[in-house]
């Protein structure tokens, strides 16, 4: 029988602060069906050559890695900044809850390069849209965003819209 793939996720309520209901896919990326599936859910909705896939620490590496194998193409890590040995560039994000920076390795992306950025939720856009004037600013074009999980009443989707990005993600939970 197989298992929906929303009856994967795990909810963790009041993390990491009190009124969040936090969507935990490391329950999916346990199920070997369903994270087969989640990969090829995603990789059916990518049109044309993709050269990197990416992914942004930490879940979007589980999902960028498998899904950059599948479409034949490289793997971009997108880490918090610090984290990456040698020369980087940097970018400042808002968070639902806070702020954050990410970063990549300056010489990761080859301008004229076509790359999908992947993570594992969307809730505001930040972390995407930070990944994304990375990529820019690189040389790099954006081919899209695809994301496991939606959360559309925090507007994610519409800010990488209103930027030129189409995102499309296998799940949505409303109400978060």
């Amino acid at each position: 029988m197989t298992v929906d793939l929303k009856s994967l996720v795990r909810t963790i309520p009041d993390f990491p602060r009190p009124g969040i209901q936090f969507r935990d896919i490391t329950t999916l990326l346990l199920d070997s069906s369903g994270l087969a599936r989640t990969i090829v859910a995603l990789a059916e909705t990518v049109e044309g050559p993709v050269d990197l896939v990416a992914a942004i620490e930490a879940r979007g590496f589980a999902i960028g890695g498998a899904l950059a194998v599948r479409l034949g193409a490289g793997l971009l890590l997108i880490r918090k900044d610090g984290k990456l040995p040698g020369a980087t560039i940097a970018e400042d994000y808002a968070l639902e809850y806070g702020s954050d920076r990410l970063a990549m390795h300056v010489d990761a992306c080859a301008p004229g390069a076509r790359v999908l950025i992947v993570d594992d939720l969307l809730a505001t856009g930040g972390t995407a849209l930070a990944a994304a004037r990375l990529i820019r600013r690189a040389g790099g074009e954006i081919a899209g965003a695809r994301f496991v999980i939606d959360l559309p009443d925090l507007g994610g989707a519409r800010a990488l819209a209103e930027a030129g990005i189409e995102a499309v993600s296998l799940l949505e939970f409303a109400g978060d």
